[in-house]
């Protein structure tokens, strides 16, 4: 209850309650309501704010409408003709990384020594526990990927020791690899996350043993002549046709430990990663186009 709402004396008597009624009690009520009533504050005048996003013009369309179709039509430059491969063939542009005829393309990250990983006989490789992590002896920079892979039949593990493998743009970008059927773990973390960056939009996975494909296009970071970086690279992944990362930011490295760093750096290799855990990850059919 505040003061407006506290009941008048008791000890008065009636008939001087009831004089005051009639000569005060009015005139006295209209003072209370009057008091009572909040007087309106002085609000500040609002500021104009300045526009949030700024407007899209396209300058090159700002001129004249034009009123011939042709003054809209133009011929060059030429469109390079590209052969498209068949079920997952290498296009007639591609720069082709594993076909399973040798590793001569691949080298071992730590030290540049030849790749120790295993040969198969069905054209794939597989990860040689322990023997490290390989990269390509090439360095790129915009890239569209495709990449197959297989988790082992076997189940060997759980969580992010069951199948796990990662694919390194540049180096530094992990898209992960692992065999999620039946097997939660951290979902920024998940196949098909970019590592503890993002996770994917879906899991489209196929059954544990049988071959992913990624297709991956990656548009890497650009920075200035001080390191600083001045614009974040993307990365689209999809899995199995499916779309999982739509044309993400890279915030920086994806480390198992700490926040994403930003050194700066030029083109890299692409590195796939030997997880150290008896994994056994394949892969297989690996090229790119270089963008």
């Amino acid at each position: 209850m505040n003061n407006c709402q506290k009941e008048l004396p008791t000890h008065i008597h009636k008939p001087t309650f009831t004089i005051m009624k009639k000569q005060y009690l009015l005139p006295a009520m209209a003072l209370v309501i009057f008091a009572c009533k909040e007087k309106p504050k002085d609000e500040p005048m609002e500021e104009s704010k300045p526009l949030q996003d700024e407007v899209i013009v396209y300058e090159e369309y700002m001129r004249e409408e034009p009123t011939d179709p042709e003054a809209t039509e133009f011929y060059e430059p030429k469109v390079p003709v590209v052969t498209p491969g068949v079920n997952g063939t290498p296009p007639s542009d591609a720069l082709v990384l594993f076909d399973g005829s040798n590793l001569d393309g691949w080298i071992t990250s730590k030290d540049s020594t030849a790749a120790k990983w295993h040969l198969n006989k069905d054209k794939s490789m597989t990860v040689n526990d322990k023997t490290g992590d390989i990269q390509t002896k090439q360095n790129f920079g915009d890239i569209q990927l495709h990449i197959e892979w297989q988790s082992p039949k076997e189940i060997n593990g759980e969580g992010q020791h069951r199948g796990n493998s990662g694919i390194f743009l540049d180096g530094l970008y992990e898209v992960q690899v692992l065999d999620q059927n039946d097997n939660p773990t951290y979902v920024n973390g998940q196949v098909g996350s970019i590592y503890k960056q993002h996770v994917p939009l879906a899991m489209a996975s196929v059954p544990t043993g049988e071959w992913n494909v990624y297709d991956i296009i990656y548009h890497a970071p650009k920075f200035n002549e001080a390191g600083g970086k001045i614009k974040s690279g993307t990365i689209t992944v999809l899995q199995n046709g499916v779309l999982i990362q739509d044309h993400v930011e890279i915030k920086g490295t994806t480390p198992y430990i700490g926040w994403p760093k930003n050194p700066p750096h030029g083109e890299g290799p692409l590195m796939l990663q030997d997880h150290g855990d008896n994994s056994r990850v394949g892969y297989r059919n690996i090229w790119i186009r270089e963008l």
